[in-house]
């Protein structure tokens, strides 16, 4: 969420996602087999998680107020794998992760360094 915030455009107070600016400019780090591995279970139990309440939407599903603690606990372990995937310490101040974030963006953009 933190590259969505500071990349992300806006309509009123929501995000205004779009693949071309949000999605395929996130810098992913090169992982291992098993990093990709951990990646891909944590995100099955999101969807694991969100497969037992059929009837909700994904507002109530994802509402702070209302989100079932599965998925929140869900969402926790994939943070978590994503974080230690970067290399982040848990609790990294969200403005630290974005300033690294960008650095890897311009590395992927101008691997060669010039005019950074």
């Amino acid at each position: 969420m933190a590259w969505t915030r500071v990349v992300c455009g806006r309509l009123k107070s929501d995000y205004r996602y779009s693949i071309k600016i949000v999605y395929n400019n996130f810098p992913w780090p090169d992982a291992t087999e098993e990093q990709k591995k951990q990646i891909e279970v944590t995100a099955q139990g999101i969807l694991d998680a969100r497969d037992k309440f059929p009837d909700c939407s994904l507002a109530i599903l994802y509402d702070e107020a209302t989100m079932p603690p599965e998925l929140r606990k869900a969402h926790q372990a994939n943070d978590a794998a994503v974080m230690k995937l970067y290399g982040y310490k848990p609790g990294m101040p969200e403005p630290a992760i974005v300033t690294d974030l960008m650095k890897r963006y311009q590395l992927l953009t101008n691997p060669d360094g010039k005019n950074l």
